[in-house]
């Protein structure tokens, strides 16, 4: 039997990688263009020339980062994929928001979602009432893309963050994808303490999707440190992961400690 499954990245009309080297990579997000570093960019520029198309150049300056804002950039800007759509702007992390490697992943999920859907026979758009959707927990939620691409494809959503600007942003993508106010549930919340407290009331998902970051806070101030805390994390979870045919567990593995 195979077990390993590798997913890339199909393309999609509103991002493109225009071009990367020496340590930094040129990408378009909708209408804006930015420049942004990537350490593994370790070649030449293979097109120099585009480099000066950049809206904004984020750049490190006594170790500290910010953009450099060269043509007149919208706060937000409008983004879509398939039939999500979703806010960008620049913040001071280096990113927009818009995490284009990740793509591959809401559509798998979102086709692991279909497919329970069917099983239960509760198809729906995310859009409309249903009585028995898949139950899908999405942690460390952030603004939220995977979200709304799960409630579209049929969820019903749990979305954990511990932070109040984060929440706002996700709840304000799934506003713009016509998303009903009760397909997704918001919880600000520390996201192990939250799953936690699942696996003291039963709760059982359908669909988890982990996204952990390196190092992190929680709610009420809790430390988050990837290499200590992500076993007791996956344990917690095992608790409250509906083992039954079709359910799913998706892990990101780009932050590590």
């Amino acid at each position: 039997m195979k077990y390993d499954h590798h997913l890339t990245t199909a393309g999609w009309t509103d991002y493109e990688l225009l071009d990367s080297g020496e340590n930094m990579k040129l990408e378009r997000f909708g209408s804006v263009v930015v420049a942004r570093p990537e350490t593994q960019a370790l070649w030449k520029k293979l097109r120099p020339e585009m480099w000066d198309t950049a809206h904004a150049v984020f750049a490190f300056r006594d170790k500290r980062g910010g953009w450099d804002v060269r043509k007149p950039v919208p706060e937000p800007w409008e983004m879509s994929c398939g039939d999500a759509n979703f806010s960008a702007a620049l913040t001071g992390f280096k990113h927009t928001g818009v995490f284009p490697e990740q793509e591959p992943n809401w559509e798998w999920s979102a086709a692991r979602v279909r497919a329970i859907s069917q099983r239960l026979g509760t198809v729906s758009d995310g859009t409309m009432n249903r009585s028995d959707a898949p139950a899908v927990l999405n942690l460390f939620g952030y603004t939220g893309i995977a979200s709304v691409v799960a409630a579209k494809a049929g969820a019903h959503v749990t979305h954990v963050d511990a932070s109040r600007q984060s929440l706002d942003w996700a709840h304000d993508n799934a506003r713009r994808s016509n998303i009903r106010e009760d397909a997704i549930r918001w919880v600000f919340d520390d996201a192990l303490s939250f799953a936690k407290r699942e696996a003291r009331r039963g709760v059982k998902y359908d669909g988890i999707i982990l996204d952990p970051p390196a190092f992190g806070r929680g709610a009420k101030g809790e430390v988050w440190k990837i290499e200590e805390n992500l076993p007791e994390m996956l344990e917690t979870l095992h608790e409250i992961f509906r083992d039954m045919p079709g359910s799913f567990f998706l892990v990101n593995g780009y932050a590590a400690g």
